[in-house]
């Protein structure tokens, strides 16, 4: 397959003249985040059939870009990070305006049907994301927003990259979406982001929050890549709803709900295909939303992290044999239980050791970790060319394990897109029990 033409890369600033002395503290929910890549998702379109000027069409881009950073004036900024005397150190953002990386690329010879019709995902995808490789806390010296819009024989592919130390996936698709208002011709966003960072605790504005020095200047990410391969699973409506009254058939219960049952028949398959050892315990990692936890809630468009970290452990030989329902049952207690008084506890330990996660925690073997949300608004990112085609995650936190959930195109269904080992990737495809649920 052909290779990417880069065309021309600049930095992007909102249009406001004017610079603050601004800064936005970190939260401990932020910190956790530090060591670890940035979010990657992207959007494929149809090209416009009334597109006769590539130029303008990228010069209205940069326009609608910077009319969205006045909105979202922390993502023009840049990570800033202060040593103090106790060998701690502290991060903040500094609104500083310098600007996000707007990059303009093509993919010469490569059409939508070389994206879409492979059964795996196809390794060009990957470079059609600006700033692969760096990690969070890097954004001292790279702007905490990159966008790259990469121009196909007969589509157009926007990919973002965004500091997660900044944003969570809610946070994320807000800007997106917002950015596709905007381009569209909408005098304001719909949903303003909410910029202040409170200390989730108790509603006050966050105050500085000091870490080791020693935990990021020792940082290495001596793992070794394994070699990785992707494929989007696509699950309906009808075929979710089945499982869902599987798992609550086989539970005796009607609490579990349809993603808890999809993240249920996954694990079993995928524990299956990885032929692990029968009595060994693995782990699924799931992010918690806090926004509608706290109390009082956060608004839905509070612009930073509102996660923590949920994991469910069980044995293999319990995932195999207990069945659906016991494995659902197990996910849906270990979500039901953060209520407020466990979210507060998480917190209130979270300021007591913000250590931030490192690639070999959220890439445990045998494990699975879980990205991104099927209630995200993807398909509504429309920049006035229609819907979106399809969405796609960059290189950033790929392990071997970690599933990308997204809405799908028709209401109700679910796109898994899994990152494995290519011989787990097979088998899973080779399991009629895992299969039968999805559409190919």
């Amino acid at each position: 397959m052909a290779n990417i033409r880069l065309l021309s890369t600049s930095m992007v600033q909102a249009t406001t003249d004017k610079v603050t002395d601004e800064r936005i503290e970190l939260t401990q929910c932020d910190l956790k985040l530090l060591l670890v890549d940035a979010i990657q998702k992207g959007l494929l379109f149809l090209k416009p059939k009334s597109l006769e000027d590539q130029n303008s069409l990228i010069q209205h881009l940069k326009t609608s870009l910077s009319r969205t950073l006045d909105c979202f004036n922390p993502l023009a900024g840049r990570l800033a990070a202060v040593e103090h005397d106790d060998n701690t150190v502290s991060f903040f953002i500094d609104c500083n305006n310098a600007g996000a990386q707007f990059v303009h690329a093509a993919a010469d010879g490569v059409t939508m049907a070389d994206i879409l019709q492979p059964v795996y995902v196809p390794p060009i995808l990957h470079s059609f994301f600006p700033l692969n490789g760096f990690l969070n806390y890097e954004a001292v010296s790279k702007p905490l927003l990159a966008v790259q819009v990469t121009e196909l024989v007969d589509g157009i592919f926007v990919g973002c990259t965004m500091n997660h130390s900044a944003v969570d996936g809610t946070s994320f698709w807000n800007f997106f979406n917002s950015w596709s208002e905007i381009h569209r011709g909408l005098d304001h966003v719909s949903k303003t982001p909410v910029l202040e960072r409170w200390s989730l605790l108790n509603g006050s504005i966050s105050p500085p929050i000091r870490l080791p020095l020693s935990i990021i200047k020792n940082n290495s990410d001596s793992i070794i890549p394994s070699p990785l391969q992707e494929r989007v699973f696509h699950f309906t409506k009808g075929k979710i709803a089945m499982l869902k009254a599987k798992a609550n058939a086989e539970a005796a219960t009607t609490s579990i709900s349809s993603l808890q049952s999809l993240l249920a028949h996954i694990w079993r398959a995928t524990t299956r295909a990885r032929l692990v050892e029968h009595d060994k315990e693995v782990d699924l990692r799931i992010f918690i939303g806090l926004r509608a936890r706290l109390q009082p809630p956060l608004p839905e468009s509070y612009c930073g992290n509102a996660i923590v970290s949920g994991i469910v452990t069980l044995r293999t030989r319990d995932i195999l044999e207990q069945g659906l329902g016991f494995v659902a049952l197990e996910i849906n207690k270990v979500v039901s239980s953060y209520t407020k008084n466990k979210v507060t506890d998480a917190l209130a330990s979270l300021l007591k050791n913000p250590s931030p996660f490192t690639k070999a925690d959220v890439g445990r073997i045998h494990s699975l970790g879980i990205s991104s949300s099927p209630r995200h608004n993807v398909y509504g990112t429309d920049f006035g060319w229609g819907r979106p085609v399809a969405v796609r995650s960059g290189p950033g936190n790929k392990f071997d394990g970690k599933l990308t959930l997204f809405p799908g195109l028709e209401e109700g269904s679910m796109d898994v897109e899994f990152s494995v080992l290519p011989e787990t990737l097979k088998a899973l495809g080779n399991d009629l029990e895992f299969m039968d649920a999805v559409t190919i």
